[in-house]
Parts: structure tokens; sequence; C-alpha cells
């Protein structure tokens, strides 16, 4: 007997969900205008900022909260802005291009 097999009978009225990061994901606008990726240095330390989402606040939420996640860094979202600790600006690139954003990479 196996661990999904003993969950089932501690709980036999649970209803298991599927990954519920990919339902997310697929409904989160895109835009035609480039989400803005920029670096800079705030009381000495690197941090990468997002901005340029023209869709919900909500949608740019649950995107930072992902980022955030998949690259195992804290951040914050501000002013329809993500901040993210330290300078990731490739990484970050590389994720929303994968999502089917188009990014602008700027400064530095």
């Amino acid at each position: 007997m196996d661990l999904q097999d003993q969950l089932k009978n501690l709980f036999p009225d649970h209803a298991h969900k599927e990954d519920t990061n990919a339902e997310q994901s697929d409904d989160i606008w895109m835009q035609d205008d480039p989400i803005i990726c920029k670096y800079e240095k705030r009381k000495g330390k690197p941090i990468t900022i997002l901005e340029g989402y023209t869709g919900a606040t909500s949608d740019f939420k649950a995107l930072s909260k992902e980022i955030k996640t998949s690259l195992s860094v804290g951040g914050s979202f501000k002013d329809d802005k993500i901040i993210i600790q330290g300078d990731y600006r490739d990484k970050i690139m590389q994720i929303l291009k994968r999502k089917g954003f188009k990014v602008k990479r700027v400064g530095g």
C-alpha cells in the first residue's frame, strides 16, 4: 500500500486537485507592448524591476509570485511594479518569454 492509498483511506471525501499553477498561468492577460526589465541599485544592493504591464493588477501579482517562487528570491509588488531582490534580468526574461510575453531589457 503506497502513500496515495493510505491518504485515500484516511480522507475518503478529499478531492485531489491537479496542478493549479498551470491553470493560473494560462489566465494571465498577454499584452502587445513589452514588459520593461531594468536593473538598479538601491542602498548599495542590486534589484531588478519589472514594469509596463497593462493588464489586471491581480494578474501582475500572480506573475510576481510565480517569478519569486521559481527563482527562490525575495521581492515585492508596489505601484504596479515588481521588485525582485538581486540581478536576475536574464532568468526573468527567459521565464517571461516562455510564457509568451515580450520583454525589453533596460539599463546596465
